[in-house]
């Protein structure tokens, strides 16, 4: 059964999500891309589609840079910008490949793209121009914002650190050490780390302090795995979302489960029904108390089923229950 705490936005996308994301200050507005070429501005409190302009091809991520001006970017290699106060749409720049993501750095005030180009750009929202190109040597799969410091996940499983504010160099450079391609990384809201999913079923917790001791504290393990017949499938896990003020996190899985995690004591504080389909994006709510879940198939079988599942996006209040840290005297 759903609960009566969760509930399917209406006039959906009609092709994949690929990210959802929540305004700043806001349990209300939630940012959508599409593989249909959209990005929606939805009002989930009321339910409804406020706002909704186009690109030339699908669209892989958006971002809010504050309540009314969103950043997208996807195949056709443009950023774009709209406000949603006046409906006007800008094209920002441009990669020379598929722009794979969009993330706003409040720190510098600057918007981040991440591109199969192999290059991190840098944009000034207040003067639309290019304020900095950064090759990262490999395709960019996905970048996290940590304060003033970027965190970015490129083919070769390879991570790199970098200071928004000095991108003269990289501050560090490390190996996955997850054995499969990195699909999804999200900083702690406390900045003191990352984690990181790969397509074989596994979440990373990593520090970003280099001292050996901190070091020692990283570990990973395996999730969204479901046994059949004494066989176990292994999924990907597609997206990542931290509980902004908990510092919990939930992950989401091909196998079409969500699970809440305490990444700092090792623990899973609870999974939700399994939904029809790949959980393809997850966005908590500036106040943690909704969850964003994107549910569309995303071609990972050699047969696809007929007809494709539905492209569907659920609202879900979660409490605190399902998303805090339960502490035992043991730990």
């Amino acid at each position: 059964m759903k609960s009566q705490t969760e509930y399917k936005l209406k006039s959906p996308p009609e092709d994949a999500v690929s990210s959802v994301k929540f305004g700043p200050n806001t349990n209300q507005f939630l940012l959508v891309s599409s593989w249909d070429g959209t990005v929606r501005l939805y009002d989930v409190t009321t339910n409804n589609l406020r706002h909704k302009y186009v690109h030339d091809s699908p669209v892989l991520d958006c971002c809010f840079t504050d309540a009314v001006h969103s950043y997208s970017g996807g195949l056709d290699n443009t950023l774009k910008s709209f406000d949603f106060n006046t409906t006007t749409e800008n094209t920002v720049g441009a990669h020379t490949n598929a722009i794979k993501c969009v993330e706003y750095c409040s720190e510098v005030n600057g918007i981040l793209t991440g591109s199969w180009d192999h290059h991190i750009k840098l944009w000034d929202p207040r003067t639309p121009i290019c304020s900095g190109s950064y090759n990262q040597g490999e395709k960019i799969y996905t970048i996290s914002v940590c304060g003033e410091k970027l965190v970015v996940g490129t083919a070769g499983r390879k991570i790199l650190v970098w200071d928004i504010r000095n991108m003269s160099y990289t501050l560090q450079k490390r190996e996955s050490n997850l054995k499969y391609q990195t699909r999804a990384i999200r900083c702690f809201p406390n900045k003191q780390g990352f984690v990181l999913s790969s397509i074989e079923g596994r979440v990373a917790v990593e520090y970003l302090d280099t001292n050996p001791e901190v070091q020692k504290k990283k570990y990973a393990f395996k999730c969204h795995r479901i046994k059949e017949d004494g066989m176990e499938k292994i999924y990907p896990v597609n997206a990542i979302s931290f509980h902004p003020t908990h510092n919990t996190f939930a992950t989401g899985g091909s196998d079409g489960y969500v699970n809440i995690w305490d990444g700092f004591n090792k623990k899973r504080l609870c999974q939700f029904h399994q939904y029809h389909t790949s959980i393809t994006s997850l966005s908590f709510s500036h106040n943690g108390s909704v969850l964003a879940i994107a549910c569309s198939y995303f071609l990972e079988e050699e047969n696809p089923p007929n007809p494709l599942p539905e492209d569907s996006i659920y609202i879900r209040s979660v409490t605190d229950q399902e998303t805090k840290p339960k502490y035992s005297s043991s730990t």
